[in-house]
């Protein structure tokens, strides 16, 4: 067994923190009932709110370490990689960090797929003016509850409240609601699921997620805009929600220009 100890840089819960290290749900709970967790010194069995300043220790197997990235691009400007769910894009345990590069959007944490990283200032704020001037296009698959037989783009308003970490979506324009724009596309459907490609037309936090939603066709998975019982049903812990493919228009980066990758989720292949 390995053992590592951290000092708690802010207040999170117990399972949130062990899981930006990698680990699975289902390996945080085990973890729990083995009493391998352990807050100053204290082994707990639930999964706690921790607080800054705090000392975390915990004991695991190699094997638990789930896979944080797939290398899928390099050049001397920058590196996509395809980021696995339960792993932020930054922070403190965020690829950001792992490949030191500068992370020029992000995806959730439990979103898995394609990430632009910059490797030096003058990379990075070209992809950034290109995500800013809708140069680099995101293209997401996706699948939701219900029968969603669809080739349309929807238009709504998005309002983010950053003390609840969530957003709300409405067809009416209220105060500090932005718009947002969605394209959505069937793949598959059936009775009780569909499996959507959306590109997004505006990125904005949550917006896929949060507009499916309100459209009443929830990502199989999601626990903040899906209901607990019906990911349950489907025995998913993670949003089924991956950024599968990145279009280049020219950029002003040689290794980038009109280029497209692309790399399908295990769960849709």
């Amino acid at each position: 067994m390995n053992k590592k100890e951290i000092l708690v840089n802010k207040d999170r819960k117990l399972a949130s923190i062990l899981q930006d290290f990698g680990f699975s749900f289902s390996d945080v709970n085990k973890m729990f009932r083995n009493k391998d967790v352990k807050v100053d010194g204290i082994a707990t069995k639930q999964n706690v709110m921790v607080c800054k300043g705090q000392t975390l220790t915990f004991f695991y197997s190699e094997r638990m370490l789930e896979k944080k990235y797939e290398k899928i691009f390099e050049s001397e400007d920058a590196v996509i990689v395809y980021k696995f769910p339960g792993i932020e894009t930054d922070g403190e345990n965020g690829l950001e960090k792992v490949l030191s590069a500068i992370a020029v959007h992000r995806l959730d944490r439990n979103t898995e797929g394609l990430l632009v990283f910059a490797k030096n200032e003058n990379a990075a704020n070209l992809l950034k003016k290109a995500i800013k001037n809708h140069k680099i296009h995101k293209f997401y698959l996706t699948e939701v509850v219900g029968e969603f037989k669809v080739d349309k783009t929807f238009n709504a308003y998005l309002k983010k409240d950053s003390k609840k970490a969530e957003v709300t979506v409405s067809n009416v324009k209220g105060k500090d609601f932005l718009p947002i724009s969605t394209k959505i596309k069937s793949i598959k459907t059936t009775p009780q699921s569909s499996v959507l490609e959306i590109e997004l037309l505006t990125g904005r936090t949550h917006q896929i997620r949060a507009h499916l939603a309100f459209l009443g066709h929830p990502i199989i998975g999601d626990g903040k805009y899906g209901k607990n019982e019906t990911n349950k049903k489907f025995h998913q812990s993670h949003q089924k929600l991956a950024c599968f493919r990145l279009v280049f228009d020219n950029i002003g980066l040689d290794s980038l220009n009109l280029k497209t990758f692309e790399k399908l989720p295990k769960w849709f292949v």
